[in-house]
């Protein structure tokens, strides 16, 4: 499989290392498993002929335009971190030439991904408008503002479709690499998951804080304070929008403008969030922590949090 790594101008150095190290621990592990032809060629390429990375350091790479189409193109994150330093990188020359590639790997029949910042790279070429991706959990109120067209599940670590696969925020370049690796080989995945010690990690959202996404607007940021105010008790959004001084018809537009997801979703975060915490922190029963957080018995919460973040409560007790 012939992999073209494009890296840009202040490319994320441990996402541009991830990938390299991951397909090369793959490649050297592959005849132990029986597989050798699962090997991958890899090769970094960049649209201009010096590239380097957030801190600095130079990346040798070949020349993207003067190659042969690759079976995949992989986008690896950006150094910027905000919306704000995001969003001044997305107008760069050299990001807009690499966006024009893509496109054209693309419709030569190459598989595209990326992961962290480098979504929003890929994002920005139309090709993800109508499919369903992923990015960093905290930058994805600012990638719905961006790109309306795309169906974002910003809960999971790598979305994929015939012709694309995304990942979550920074380590994510992990996800993204041995999904790959497991498309070859799901035996050759798994061991090379053990040598790097990584557990499979199909959600972002044990990851996630609520409050830092809701902070990205006025009337969300409202309505999270009045919502953990309220976690013990049944959840009304009507009462919801009058405390936000609102209506429940703009209150639920907002929440799916920002968040991507209903305002009873979001209060089933804050209290998986809060009951996490209090698992983690105290030896309070899961019936005790079902009430602080708004529920009758533990049942329906172990159900909400194993759905949620993919865990039960005898793990996060033991793990954490």
């Amino acid at each position: 499989m012939r992999i073209y790594i494009l890296a840009l101008n202040e490319v994320f150095d441990s996402g541009l290392s991830t990938l390299l190290d991951t397909f090369s621990t793959a490649n050297d592990l592959a005849e132990s498993v029986g597989a050798p032809s699962a090997r991958f060629d890899v090769t970094v390429v960049g649209v201009r002929s010096r590239v380097y990375t957030s801190h600095g350091l130079s990346v040798p790479v070949r020349s993207a335009t003067r190659l042969a189409r690759p079976s995949v193109a992989l986008v690896p994150a950006i150094g910027a971190k905000m919306p704000g330093t995001l969003r001044i990188a997305l107008e760069r020359r050299d990001i807009t030439d690499a966006q024009a590639l893509l496109r054209r790997w693309s419709n030569s029949g190459a598989l595209v991904g990326a992961a962290c910042t480098g979504t929003f790279v890929l994002a920005g070429t139309s090709l993800l408008n109508g499919q369903n991706a992923t990015t960093s959990w905290w930058l994805a109120p600012f990638f719905r503002e961006r790109y309306p067209h795309v169906v974002l599940d910003d809960s999971r670590m790598v979305v994929s479709s015939s012709r694309f696969v995304t990942a979550g925020a920074a380590l994510a370049h992990l996800d993204l690499a041995l999904w790959l690796v497991r498309r070859r080989s799901p035996a050759l995945a798994a061991l090379t998951a053990r040598y790097l010690v990584v557990d499979p990690r199909p959600s972002q959202a044990a990851f996630t804080i609520p409050d830092h996404l809701a902070h990205s607007d006025p009337l969300v940021e409202r309505f999270e304070r009045w919502v953990r105010r309220q976690l013990a008790d049944g959840f009304s959004l009507s009462e919801a929008a009058r405390a936000v001084a609102t209506s429940e018809r703009t209150l639920a537009r907002r929440l799916q403008s920002v968040l991507g997801k209903s305002p009873l979703a979001y209060v089933q975060d804050l209290r998986v969030e809060r009951a996490v915490h209090l698992l983690q922190t105290s030896s309070v029963s899961i019936d005790q922590i079902a009430a602080q957080v708004g529920y009758a018995d533990g049942v329906t919460l172990r159900t909400l949090i194993r759905r949620k973040i993919g865990r039960g409560v005898r793990e996060i007790r033991a793990r954490d």
